[in-house]
């Protein structure tokens, strides 16, 4: 295979994180090649929607590694030894949304950042997320994944003033079945200011509390 990928090694210096790789259409020679690229460059790899039977190859030509078989998320290498805590919490509207509560810790684990995570606490059951109110405010930007017609971001960002992204999860059936009315949904809330990223981009949402985060400190 001839080597027509080009890693943006100056992405870190430009906007304070590394570039990570999507998976899913990628060959394992693709992959492969890529990784060995970033280890001759000193750097972890972050390899998002990686599908088993891939991984579990990649698994085996590189050590260290890590596979979140949920999330598909591989990392060749290691997450940074120190994390920072208590900055994002990642809520949940189910456990069938574990699949994006997991891909986003793990890509902020990725760039040292710990997430807590809340889950289970949709709008069926609204006193699950009543009961956590208080210690949600300690946190300095909500991540809110939901499903179905996406109503747990509107009900968080009438109770909290935090940034808040929005995540449409693609769970349901019938005519919520895809994510669309989720996002359609989160689009037209009535709570002011809340950020919503596209259906199931996990990741996109993870990196957009970074770069809350990271822009703040700076």
């Amino acid at each position: 295979m001839s080597d027509n990928f080009k890693i943006d090694y100056q992405r870190e210096e430009r906007i304070g994180f590394q570039e990570v790789v999507f998976g899913a259409s990628k060959t394992i020679d693709q992959l492969d090649a890529i990784i060995r690229d970033f280890q001759k460059n000193e750097k972890s790899t972050l390899i998002t929607r990686v599908q088993k039977e891939k991984a579990e190859l990649l698994c085996t030509r590189f050590k260290p590694s890590f596979y979140d078989t949920t999330s598909e998320v591989l990392l060749v290498g290691e997450f940074p030894k120190e994390v920072k805590k208590d900055e994002v919490a990642i809520l949940s509207g189910g456990t069938s949304d574990q699949y994006l509560v997991d891909e986003i810790f793990y890509t902020l684990k990725f760039v040292g950042r710990e997430a807590s995570r809340y889950q289970d606490v949709g709008v069926a059951g609204v006193h699950r997320l009543l009961k956590n109110i208080e210690e949600l405010r300690k946190f300095r930007v909500l991540i809110v994944v939901a499903g179905f017609e996406g109503a747990l971001p509107t009900v968080v960002g009438g109770l909290l003033p935090q940034p808040i992204i929005a995540v449409p999860a693609s769970v349901g059936y019938g005519i919520a079945k895809g994510g669309t009315v989720a996002l359609h949904s989160m689009l037209s809330s009535c709570a002011n200011g809340i950020t919503v990223v596209n259906i199931d981009n996990g990741y996109g949402a993870a990196m957009a509390a970074y770069r809350i985060i990271n822009g703040n400190n700076r």
